[in-house]
């Protein structure tokens, strides 16, 4: 009688661990459901996501980089007054400077020249 209660209890207690790997499945397969819910909400959510994105552009992003366009224009504007003095002070510089290398150079060709014909003659 000592032995087939034995058993009986190995039994129970076998078919309790089976039930209870039969639960932790289905635990796993709540948590797998879980996540998947969770993700889906998540791809919703980013396509709110994105929609803001695109409304914070539009409204936002765009007048800033007109008034940052605005602001280079008048930079610019001033860089290039500020330029066009120094351009024509080195020009200034410059040309009399362009003017003798020039005439040096035609001084060298000429002698060039003049020895060539002394050469071939």
């Amino acid at each position: 009688m000592k032995f087939s209660l034995i058993v009986a209890v190995v039994v129970l207690a076998l078919a309790q661990g089976s039930f209870a790997q039969d639960s932790s499945d289905l635990e796993r397969f709540a948590q797998y459901f879980e996540e998947m819910k969770t993700k889906m909400t998540e791809m919703i959510g980013n396509q709110d996501l994105t929609n803001q994105a695109d409304n914070f552009r539009r409204t936002q992003l765009e007048p800033l980089a007109a008034q940052v366009q605005e602001q280079l224009k008048s930079v610019a504007t001033n860089v290039e007054e500020q330029v066009k003095p120094l351009t024509a002070n080195i020009q200034a510089q410059l040309q009399p400077m362009l003017v003798d290398f020039k005439k040096q150079m035609e001084d060298i060709l000429q002698k060039l020249t003049e020895q060539g014909r002394a050469i071939a003659n």
